[in-house]
């Protein structure tokens, strides 16, 4: 379906796996992320050609230029998908603006940066799916990480104001809500329903073939979540989440 795919945040988790199993030999993935040496890692696992290149997605001015470098040499794109994160651990009381502003920037600001271009190059080509992937965690305001969830649900209400504007002019915006995933982030947490990186690449893909709409990966998430959503704010406030 895809031949020509973008993945920002690649060089680990979710997005590693993404990389490896979009890799074909009739398809060419662009892989961005911080660490080269560990994109080229990934590049030489895969079973098709994958470019790499590094990227800090905090360079907001650095974006325009590498994207229209790495659309001109793909040949066009038809596929972006954004997964660069990150989680810094915030203990209980715990107030600390340098990891609130790293989240901030990482997670939302950098989306928004990278998919903003993706969103114009497709709206003018007519055609393109754009993934953004964020989080269960972004569905309600939890104690125990205020602006890592802000950061997710600010991602949410921003893919779905994109799906609004650019589904008219063929365009598919997919946002997906992973649960929790083993990567470095989750290292020695004990998680309900945690899923390995390549079984949520795999959920991450199914979710981008078929086209505009919302999903969590893995699908036991929708009716968890549709349950949290709904319980009162004096009741959520009393859980340790």
């Amino acid at each position: 379906m895809f031949s020509k795919c973008i993945v920002i945040g690649a060089s680990s988790g979710i997005g590693e796996q993404l990389v490896l199993q979009l890799a074909h030999p009739s398809r060419t993935v662009a892989a961005i992320a911080r660490r080269k040496e560990r994109l080229d890692q990934v590049a030489d696992q895969a079973r098709g050609p994958v470019l790499t290149y590094a990227h800090d997605v905090t360079d907001y001015d650095a974006a325009p230029e590498l994207f229209e470098g790495i659309v001109e040499e793909l040949g066009g794109v038809d596929l972006v998908i954004y997964c660069a994160g990150v989680m810094p651990s915030v203990d209980e009381g715990e107030y600390n603006w340098a990891k609130d502003r790293a989240m901030l920037e990482v997670n939302l600001l950098g989306a928004v940066r990278w998919l903003d271009l993706a969103a114009g190059q497709m709206e003018a080509q007519r055609s393109g799916t754009i993934v953004g992937i964020s989080s269960v965690a972004g569905d309600r305001g939890r104690r125990g990480a205020p602006v890592y969830t802000a950061s997710k649900a600010g991602f949410t209400a921003y893919l779905e104001a994109l799906r609004n504007r650019c589904t008219r002019y063929g365009v598919d915006i997919v946002t997906v809500k992973p649960g929790p995933v083993r990567t470095s982030m989750t290292e020695g947490m004990k998680l309900p329903f945690m899923i390995d990186a390549d079984q949520a690449a795999a959920g991450v893909l199914k979710l981008a073939e078929g086209g505009t709409g919302t999903g969590y990966v893995p699908k036991i998430w929708s009716p968890i979540m549709g349950i949290i959503q709904h319980v009162p704010s004096f009741i959520f406030r009393k859980t340790n989440v």
